[in-house]
């Protein structure tokens, strides 16, 4: 269930209360140790908006992100840099994790319908990596320019050859596909000798999704919309 957080908490104590809110500052680049350092001291030190990361922690506080306070344009480098730490944590770590576990699970389940398991997920990995890929390469140079324009009026080489409307169509809901790959385990896929690496895959998995819907909130509630808003700010001044 989700707990009060304030500024004046003790990150530490936050981490401690829930192990799910260590990739928060993992994925501000925020360094370990933390002390006894608050919320607020440490956004100080790391030159992150206080309301932005008050923001995400609700979010991985199992909180909807609810509208309190327009965020100013300077937290678009924090988002993208944020997303960017994330991408790779999904690459290095999560899915090679997830796939060894798989081949481990493979070489203690001989059922026929284990086949499907790395099959589907290799398949899913494919098309979560295009995506990644799609970001770090064109949307999150595109919202950097973009910033930079709005924020010290620098000119920017994609002005005119891409927009926010191009990444609504070409976004997708990327945790959507490992909940088949979760009921397949649950539900289908017969007992051998793997139940143990059976629970560690459905954690691993359990994990993963739970950081992309957050991944997936944050996009589409408040980087689209914070980009959308530089855009129309743009326009506006033309």
């Amino acid at each position: 269930m989700p707990f009060s957080i304030s500024a004046e908490h003790k990150l530490s104590d936050v981490i401690a209360a829930s192990p799910r809110f260590m990739l928060l500052p993992e994925h501000f680049g925020i360094n370990y140790p933390l002390g006894d350092k608050s919320i607020k001291t440490v956004c100080g030190e790391n030159n992150i908006n206080q309301v932005l990361f008050m923001v995400f922690a609700n979010l991985y506080n199992g909180m909807s992100y609810s509208k309190v306070e327009t965020l100013p344009f300077s937290v678009a480098p924090t988002i993208v840099g944020f997303l960017g730490n994330s991408h790779r944590y999904y690459l290095e770590e999560m899915y090679p994790n997830i796939l060894a576990t798989i081949t481990q699970m493979a070489e203690l389940n001989d059922a026929k319908e284990m086949s499907l398991v790395p099959k589907f997920f290799v398949d899913y990995f494919n098309e979560v990596a295009e995506h990644l890929k799609y970001e770090d390469s064109i949307v999150f140079p595109y919202v950097l320019d973009l910033y930079q324009q709005t924020s010290i009026g620098v000119s920017s080489k994609n002005t005119g050859k891409y927009g926010v409307s191009e990444y609504k169509e070409h976004h997708n809901d990327i945790e959507e596909k490992l909940a088949d790959l979760k009921n397949l385990l649950i539900k289908y896929l017969p007992l051998k000798n793997d139940q143990a690496t059976r629970r560690k895959l459905l954690l691993l998995l359990s994990d993963l999704e739970f950081d992309l819907n957050i991944h997936s909130q944050i996009e589409d509630l408040i980087l689209i919309p914070l980009v959308t808003k530089m855009e129309e700010h743009l326009i506006s001044e033309k």
